[in-house]
């Protein structure tokens, strides 16, 4: 039996409703903190390893690279708390309506980027 759908293979045509998007930003940030847990971890060990590991951690995170690292975690960090609280707040029946669950994640996003440039400014 074969089926004969539409098939659009241009993601670029599909506009994602602002839930959508918080929703998938959310489930990103989620990933991006468990890899950026990795890299919290080794910094972590090796600080903690000798004072020369210490010196060598700290040099890493005041390069550029290890800023960057930072920022992002931190971003991430921010935004899947923000978005969690979302959630929190529509399952106990809040903000439920298209309208409402729209201007939620708008104001969500919003509030994540402007949190992530203070964490840049702060951080850099």
């Amino acid at each position: 039996m074969k089926k004969q759908r539409p098939v659009n293979l241009d993601l670029t045509t599909i506009k994602l409703p602002a839930a959508g998007r918080a929703s998938i930003l959310h489930r990103i940030t989620g990933v991006a903190m468990f890899f950026a847990l990795l890299f919290v971890l080794w910094a972590w060990a090796t600080s903690l390893s000798s004072e020369n590991g210490f010196l060598y951690v700290k040099d890493v995170m005041q390069s550029g690279f290890g800023k960057f690292v930072i920022i992002g975690t931190l971003s991430a960090l921010a935004y899947h708390i923000i978005g969690g609280i979302r959630h929190v707040i529509m399952d106990m029946g809040y903000w439920e309506e298209l309208s409402s669950g729209a201007l939620s994640a708008n104001i969500a996003i919003g509030a994540w980027l402007v949190l992530t440039v203070l964490i840049g400014v702060v951080v850099w």
